[in-house]
This record gives C-alpha cells, sequence and structure tokens, in this order.
C-alpha cells in the first residue's frame, strides 16, 4: 500500500494494522562511474519489492531522498543534510506519522551517512515519546540486514559494501545500467593502513574510530572494488536484500508493544 496514493481519510483507517516504512537515500558523489542518485536509487526500489511482497502490512512512504552527506561536499555533486539539521528531519517526519496514530514505523536506509544521526533521532524520539505513546520505531539499514551476502561472501570478491563499490556498483549493473558508467571505473588511491582504522575494510573493527572527509580517503570519491561489479552480482544482492527485508517486516509486525519493567 503506497501512502502517496490514497486520501487521508482512508489511510488513517490503517494506523492500527499498518507498518509505515520510510525509506532514506541520498543524493551525492558516487565517484565517476555512478550516478549521484545511488543510494535513494537502490533504497528505493528494495522498499518497493518489499511492498509488493508484503502490500497488506506495510504502508509505504516516498523515498527522502536527501541524506546526510557533507563528507562528499569536496567533490560537488553533493546535495546534504547537515548531521544535526539531519537528524531533526528524522524527528519531525517520525513525530508526524505519530501525531496521526501510527505505532509502528520503520526507517530504511540506503547511506551510511544517515545512521548515526538517524540513531540520534531515535533516542530523542524514544525520550519523549516511550512514556505516553510507547511506539517501536526501528532503523533498518539493508546491507547490514543482509549480513554475510554483503560482508565478503561468494560470488561477492570484496571485503564488504562501502561506496560506489563492488557492491553498489552491481546493484545499479542490474537495477539502472543506463546510470553506470563502466569505462570511468578506476579504483580510488586509499591511504596505508595503520593497523586499527579500516580505511577500506581492509581491518576488523578494533574500537577505534576516526572520521575523515572523503577527500582524505579517496582521491577519486570512490571505494571498494568497482571494477568488479556485474550485473549477475547486482541480481543476487538484491535478491538477498529484499528476502532479508521483508524477513525482517514480517518479523516486526508481530512485535508486541515494549512495556514498562520498572516497578
Amino acid at each position: 500500500m503506497l501512502f502517496s496514493g490514497f486520501s487521508y481519510p482512508f489511510i488513517n483507517t490503517a494506523t492500527g494494522n499498518k507498518i509505515v516504512l520510510v525509506p532514506l537515500g541520498a543524493i551525492e558523489q558516487h565517484g565517476p562511474h555512478l550516478s549521484v542518485a545511488t543510494d535513494t536509487d537502490i533504497v528505493t526500489e528494495i522498499a518497493k519489492a518489499a511492498e509488493r511482497r508484503l502490500p497488506n502490512d506495510i504502508l509505504l512512504c516516498p523515498t527522502l531522498a536527501f541524506g546526510s552527506s557533507n563528507h562528499h561536499l569536496a567533490f560537488g555533486a553533493t546535495i546534504s543534510i547537515p548531521p544535526a539539521l539531519y537528524t531533526q528531519l528524522i524527528v519531525e517526519i517520525v513525530e508526524s506519522l505519530l501525531k496521526s496514530g501510527f505505532k509502528k514505523i520503520v526507517l530504511l536506509n540506503g547511506h551510511g551517512g544517515n545512521i548515526t544521526p538517524v540513531k540520534q533521532a531515535l533516542s530523542i524520539l524514544s525520550n519523549q515519546y516511550d512514556p505516553a505513546l510507547n511506539p517501536t520505531i526501528a532503523l533498518a539499514t539493508y546491507w547490514e540486514l543482509a549480513g554475510k551476502i554483503f560482508a565478503g561472501e561468494a560470488p561477492m570478491e570484496s571485503p564488504a559494501l562501502s561506496h560506489a563499490c563492488e557492491y553498489e556498483t552491481s546493484l545499479m549493473l542490474h537495477l539502472f545500467p543506463g546510470k553506470v558508467f563502466m569505462e570511468n571505473v578506476e579504483r580510488a588511491a586509499r591511504p596505508d593502513s595503520n593497523g586499527y582504522i579500516a580505511w577500506e575494510d581492509d581491518e576488523p573493527y578494533r574500537g577505534v574510530t576516526v572520521v575523515k572527509q572523503t577527500e582524505f580517503i579517496s582521491n577519486n570519491g570512490c571505494s571498494g572494488e568497482p571494477q568488479l561489479a556485474t550485473k549477475e552480482k547486482g541480481q543476487h544482492l538484491f535478491g538477498h536484500a529484499v528476502n532479508a527485508v521483508v524477513q525482517f517486516l514480517e518479523s516486526f509486525k508481530h512485535w508486541p508493544p515494549i512495556k514498562t519493567l520498572k516497578k
């Protein structure tokens, strides 16, 4: 069921039994070979496929196309909402849904830069609305839901999804081949490994985080191994991503409200 396809009286009748699904994308540089709409395009297609599988359970909202992408601004062709403002934007969007009576909301994420500000938004919303409304609001990032499929499992040849990488390039070759320019693919120059920071998934996470703008960790705005991408890999990834999202949503619809344990 598409949120944009109905009038408000009809949508208001669905508040008690629908999961509101809000896809989160980004418009940002994706190296010299991918469209700037890559994150938005991929998460939108995954969300649409999930809605087709679960039409009676999902109320699919239009994708929030702009994300938190300040780290890409040096390359141009990026439209970014700064992290603090993005946090507030997510709070306002979810508040609107809560005020309409919805209690189960899933933010389906397709851009890594959105994760931290959305988690901050969830913290704000929990603090404000748990005592009175007790909603269940979840952030779900598609490649994290799919697990090993997006973390080096065959047929993939690089360690994990990153940015304009083997994974995203393969997905776009499958979904939107006209937005992929393989003749421009060039593996990015990257910082040397220091044993602690996984600049390019070349080191396991060891509890140390350093945040740098993309221009400091990639010479051309991409990462990973985009030269290894194929449309067949993209079809494989897409099918597993949709299955993982659908499996989560089928579970989520049965989650009971989480009650306070305070005596």
